[in-house]
């Protein structure tokens, strides 16, 4: 992981729960395979506990750590970090990815909340000198609107329970849930066009894929009601960012969105500027004290695999075609 990371991630208590259960080499902590001392380790290393900043796990590293059981990562997506071989070779990965989920989880709570009052366009009137106060038959508020959440994933899942006590009408498009689990995260299951023709506002959590790029294009961002919102906290590729930028700047959508594509935008870019998008740098997921949650669940995973316990942030190579 990143050399600066440990302080933040981990701490001296975590630290302390390690050092009970399993002889841990941290000192330095190694941002690079590639260094004599960091090679001289991994011949003896059972468990790598790897975070932020990881140099990818290849073949080549596999072949210098033949003692590894098990990786550890203390963050979300172990895609761009782990070779084939590792699954091949039957080495156990652990992701703290349903840690990392629950402050995406409160930002896309607050930002439906937020986005149904209508916060973004009054913020920036009242900034203008533009004082609506309130309005009879505005079009705001959180009351009975309905809220399509695409794609059942962990944090999917998660804004639902999160949204079931609330006055809200729930729909759910997800090609690999059907209708009775779609009923027990209590949401209706539609097809993506009927989630969007019928929603007020639209909150993406599906994974970066080469099916699921551009999933919201001009076509499907035409079908959301006139006053609509989309809100991504997923991967800014799930957007045509072209069609959404012309929806918005029509006034016809609003957006919320804390990843883009490309990512960052240019300054230039007009959803810079448009007083109905909310565009925030990639920060819904863990930051500043948030990051201590990962920490924690990562030491959780090393005492549960040390002790023979199934680990809970399991990932396995089937199911890494659908995931983040």
């Amino acid at each position: 992981m990143r050399p600066t990371l440990p302080p933040d991630l981990l701490g001296p208590e975590l630290l302390a729960r390690l050092d009970t259960v399993a002889d841990v080499r941290r000192d330095p902590v190694h941002g690079r395979w590639d260094d004599p001392q960091a090679r001289a380790l991994l011949a003896d290393a059972t468990i790598l506990l790897t975070g932020w900043g990881a140099p990818r796990i290849d073949t080549d590293l596999l072949d210098r750590a033949p003692m590894l059981g098990a990786v550890i990562h203390a963050a979300g997506s172990v895609k761009g970090l782990l070779a084939e071989e590792v699954w091949h070779r039957g080495i156990a990965v652990s992701s703290a990815a349903q840690a990392n989920a629950v402050p995406v989880v409160e930002y896309t709570v607050a930002a439906i909340t937020f986005a149904g009052k209508r916060v973004f366009r009054l913020a920036h009137d009242y900034r203008d000198g533009r004082w609506l106060g309130p309005r009879d038959g505005e079009d705001a508020g959180n009351n009975g609107i309905t809220v399509g959440v695409v794609g059942a994933s962990r944090i999917g899942r998660l804004v639902l329970a999160a949204l079931a006590d609330r006055d809200m009408r729930l729909l759910l498009a997800d090609p690999y849930v059907d209708e009775e689990t779609a009923a027990t995260l209590g949401a209706r299951l539609v097809d993506i066009d009927t989630l969007c023709a019928s929603s007020d506002i639209v909150t993406l959590h599906a994974p970066a894929l080469p099916q699921t790029r551009r999933l919201l294009d001009d076509r499907r961002l035409g079908l959301i009601r006139s006053g609509g919102v989309v809100i991504n906290t997923a991967r800014g590729s799930l957007i045509d960012t072209d069609a959404l930028t012309r929806h918005c700047r029509s006034g016809r959508l609003d957006a919320v969105l804390d990843v883009t594509d490309p990512e960052p935008l240019p300054a230039s870019h007009p959803l810079l500027s448009l007083p109905n998008v909310l565009l925030t740098p990639h920060i819904a997921g863990s930051r500043g004290n948030e990051v201590r949650r990962l920490g924690a669940y990562a030491v959780a995973e090393v005492e549960r695999y040390l002790t023979g316990q199934p680990l809970q942030g399991a990932v396995s190579h089937q199911d890494l075609a659908r995931i983040a």
